[in-house]
């Protein structure tokens, strides 16, 4: 048994990855179909993604269409965005829904600016479990005298480095997205 530590940075890559698609659903100042990734409607009897009952297109910087395949689903894909914590109010015209992108204030500018922190954080926690992992694998590898204390140490200085630059990528990530929700 050996040690991989490329197994424990694609984890932690695996962590800055969805912190990025956490991103994306984060509103900023211009209109983004990935918005509307995270919204689900209630369709057919179950659950689904918006994106497979209706076509999403971002026909100008501050405008979200919404082409509803099925003209009985209209209703159905307004309540969820109206339920949805975007803060949409869309405008029904036969089977589109338009969803106007009122300029964000100062203050909800602030509120994303946090929810945009607490992603990043779940973000790091993820990558400091993934180096606990790493350690208490190079632990039992050394208690099993599979590898030396020297061989045990010079792993874990690369897992130690490996964690520091992934938690770097975190916050430069959450300084790009912060500094983008509050451009006005």
């Amino acid at each position: 048994m050996s040690f991989d530590l490329n197994e424990f940075k694609g984890r932690m890559d695996g962590a800055v990855a969805s912190l990025k698609n956490e991103f994306k659903s984060l509103r900023t100042g211009r209109a983004n179909a990935a918005l509307l990734d995270n919204v689900r409607v209630m369709a057919y009897g179950s659950e689904v993604p918006l994106n497979q009952v209706g076509a999403v297109n971002v026909p100008e910087p501050r405008m979200i269409t919404i082409s509803v395949w099925d003209k009985t689903q209209v209703g159905a894909v307004e309540k969820a965005l109206r339920q949805s914590s975007l803060g949409f109010n869309p405008v029904v015209d036969g089977t589109t829904l338009r969803l106007p992108m009122p300029p964000l204030t100062e203050e909800r500018r602030r509120e994303l600016t946090k929810i945009a922190s607490q992603y990043s954080e779940t973000a790091r926690i993820a990558v400091r479990n993934v180096r606990r992992d790493a350690m208490d694998t190079l632990k039992k590898l050394e208690k099993s005298k599979d590898i030396s204390e020297d061989e045990g140490r010079a792993h874990s200085d690369d897992v130690q480095k490996a964690t520091d630059a992934t938690i770097k990528a975190v916050d430069d990530a959450l300084e790009v997205k912060s500094a983008e929700i509050m451009q006005v």
